[in-house]
């Protein structure tokens, strides 16, 4: 069997790689405030955003610090951090892979474990964010490392891992705070061993980085999470409506059924698979129920407080969900039939229409950016317009400039002068101006018209539709500020992405 399990561990890995080296990078547009961080740091400014103002505005320290120390070692301040974004990522997917299979196994199917791997190598929602430079990647092998560790009683491993995803995304504790929890319990119960060394593991990391934080921002909690809570203005329930709907298609079902056929059918197919997926673990193995119960909690959490749900936060729970599918699919199939040609062979067949729906959502020839085969969810084409503005304004702009902007990853990256956060994630004086009376907004985010007003940045570089009913009807800015430049794009409604320059 040795030979066999070697193949497919190089299987995976391989399939794994493949579906990112091949699309290469496609860089999201906040993955640039995580590399900005880090160059800065390179360049000897600190752990800032813009030189000399001290804000945590990234929410992923751990990642930040993973760039910079592989940017130490390839180039510095000028390394290509979308590439070392792509390793540090497909080496973290790579591990996933390889993880949900050996938690198959130890759940009581092998078979399930690895068509949740196969399919993690290729999903949309997995390949878009490692090839996008964002830290979904290491989350989730984080994450699935650490349940893996729990469960091999591999104890101090456990609160290390616990720790570090901690430190790359404060979310994760929706999985290890019910794992800790659990722990304390069947320790007190004398089922398992009180977690001191993984408290120990876990408490010292996670401590340093909370006296630096405190020490050297004031505030350990990231600007972002204040500002995006101000800034972006939804529609109630609008969250729930999102969630329901990507758990009712994990594996982009709509490609076979379309829609509303595919969320129709998962809306019911998929939560019954997955609560039968469930019972059936955690009657063979206890222990996993903080894994069971992750995407669950995850859903609950998400969807009750109703934020602005970007692409990357509908990542994490999808490998669990995934994996309770089929286990639960595994579970129905040999209770309709005890012959195992027949469960392996309805298995491989949905595991293959599984395959098919999620390549269905790859662009073998895009139309922007790369050539290569990509996901279609891996859009860059407004980051290619802003990467466009970066370089006008840049030609254009004096040293010591302030350029005020609302999506700031790729303007701030490219031009490198001191950038106005007009949402607020990296500059804390935009929060004093929202939230927005409901009125200015088209869509869910629009420019305070009195916070440039007030700061008068050198440069302003919006959608249009983020100032049509606000920034764009103050008689005040157009005094102050003229068009320069227009940039032709109808990307979410806008006419345009304006850059304005202020008048001498």
């Amino acid at each position: 069997m040795k030979p066999f399990r070697w193949g497919i561990t190089i299987f995976l890995v391989a399939l794994a790689i493949l579906a990112r080296m091949i699309p290469g990078p496609r860089t999201i547009d906040d993955a640039y405030i995580t590399f900005r961080y880090a160059r800065n740091l390179l360049s000897g400014y600190g752990f800032v955003y813009n030189p000399g103002e001290k804000v945590l505005g990234t929410t992923t320290p751990l990642y930040t610090l993973l760039l910079a120390g592989m940017g130490m070692l390839t180039g510095g301040q000028d390394a290509d951090f979308s590439s070392l974004a792509l390793a540090i990522n497909t080496v973290a997917d790579g591990i996933t892979c390889l993880l949900l299979w050996n938690l198959g196994k130890k759940a009581g199917s092998s078979g399930a474990g690895l068509a949740a791997g196969i399919l993690w190598a290729i999903a949309p929602f997995s390949v878009t964010f490692a090839i996008g430079g964002m830290e979904t990647s290491l989350v989730v092998c984080l994450l699935t490392g650490g349940v893996w560790a729990f469960l091999e009683r591999r104890y101090a491993l456990t609160g290390s891992l616990g720790a570090l995803a901690f430190l790359t995304r404060v979310d994760t504790t929706l999985l290890f705070a019910p794992l800790g929890l659990f722990w304390v319990i069947q320790a007190l119960r004398g089922r398992e061993k009180m977690p001191l060394r993984a408290i120990v593991a876990a408490g010292l990391p996670v401590a340093l980085w909370l006296i630096f934080s405190i020490t050297f921002f004031g505030n350990p909690i990231p600007q972002s999470v204040q500002a995006k809570i101000l800034a972006y203005r939804l529609e109630p329930g609008a969250a729930l409506i999102r969630l329901l709907q990507h758990y009712a298609t994990p594996f982009m079902d709509y490609n076979l059924l379309g829609y509303p056929a595919s969320v129709m059918v998962g809306l019911f197919l998929y939560p019954f698979l997955a609560l039968v997926g469930t019972f059936t673990i955690f009657r063979r193995e206890p222990r996993f129920l903080p894994y069971l119960l992750y995407p669950w909690l995850y859903f609950v959490a998400f969807a009750l407080p109703n934020p602005l749900i970007f692409r990357w936060y509908l990542t994490p729970p999808l490998p669990v969900w995934i994996f309770l599918i089929f286990f639960g699919g595994a579970r129905v199939i040999s209770s309709l039939s005890k012959r195992r040609w027949v469960i392996l062979g309805v298995g491989a067949t949905l595991t293959g229409l599984a395959m098919v729906s999620m390549l269905l959502d790859w662009r073998w020839h895009p139309d922007h950016g790369p050539t290569r085969p990509a996901p279609d969810m891996a859009y860059i084409q407004l980051e290619l317009l802003y990467k466009e503005a970066a370089q006008w304004v840049k030609e254009m702009a004096q040293p010591g400039d302030t350029l005020a902007a609302g999506d700031v990853g790729v303007l701030g990256f490219d031009t490198n002068l001191r950038i106005l956060d007009l949402v607020g994630l990296n500059s804390p004086i935009a929060t004093r101006y929202y939230p927005l009376n409901s009125d200015l907004y088209v869509i869910n985010y629009a420019v305070s018209p009195r916070l440039i007003l007030d700061t008068r940045p050198d440069w302003v570089v919006i959608l249009e539709v983020y100032g049509r009913r606000g920034l764009l009807r103050e008689p005040k800015f157009l005094q102050e500020y003229h068009l320069v430049k227009t940039i032709e794009t109808d990307m979410y409604g806008s006419k345009g992405l304006l850059i304005f320059s202020r008048k001498p």
